[in-house]
């Protein structure tokens, strides 16, 4: 009885992320009120308030459901110990491609992982109680960059760089690529200007610093 409980009680919660990113997504975060969640998950207000104490708790889930697999893909991807000298390995500058495009993949695919992003880029003002939201996005962004970076320095160890390029350089430089590129597919809802030319960009982005 107390696993059912359990149980149930995790279904609702999971119902009521649901509902939050399918309100936000259509209103906006700072146009949808904890009642009108409430109502899109068919539950309660205080079911709501038994599961987060206010919307900003409830935005940060419906964010970590996101993007915390996406911080666990990152490190499996680029930071897996791979030796590039066996054979079939996969080069440093190949890992980054793969993972960007992975990111890409998973927007086309699976629609809670784009509404997520569409409502961090284009659906939330990070004002108020959602500023510290906006400070542990910039966190977050220094710790991706400085993923990058190790695996372009480990790209220049192994000679795969052209000798003027810098590693701290070039991992700024694709962590803001690739932030301007998801903000621009998030736009691009008909698929006309970027979304269909995404997998191209990526690849030309990494050719480019190949030596």
């Amino acid at each position: 009885m107390v696993r059912k409980t359990k149980e149930d009680a995790e279904i609702t919660r999971q119902r009521i992320i649901n509902a939050a990113r399918e309100v936000f997504c259509t209103k906006g975060v700072s146009r949808t009120s904890l009642d009108q969640i409430a109502t899109h998950a068919g539950v309660t207000r205080g079911a709501v308030y038994w599961h987060f104490k206010n919307k900003t708790e409830l935005f940060h889930a419906m964010r970590e459901q996101v993007f915390l697999p996406l911080f666990d893909r990152m490190d499996d991807t680029l930071l897996a110990n791979i030796d590039p000298t066996k054979p079939g390995a996969i080069d440093p500058l190949a890992r980054i491609e793969h993972f960007l495009l992975e990111t890409i993949n998973a927007l086309n695919e699976q629609q809670e992982t784009r509404q997520t992003y569409e409502i961090m880029m284009s659906k939330c003002e990070y004002v108020d109680e959602f500023a510290t939201v906006l400070q542990q996005i910039l966190h977050n962004c220094s710790g991706i960059a400085e993923k990058y970076e190790t695996i372009y320095q480990e790209a220049k160890n192994l000679d795969l760089l052209h000798p003027n390029h810098d590693p701290k350089q070039l991992a700024v430089d694709t962590h803001l690529f690739f932030t301007g590129l998801l903000h621009l597919w998030v736009k691009d809802s008909d698929g006309t200007h970027f979304r269909n030319q995404a997998d191209e960009l990526i690849a030309a982005h990494i050719k480019f610093r190949r030596k």
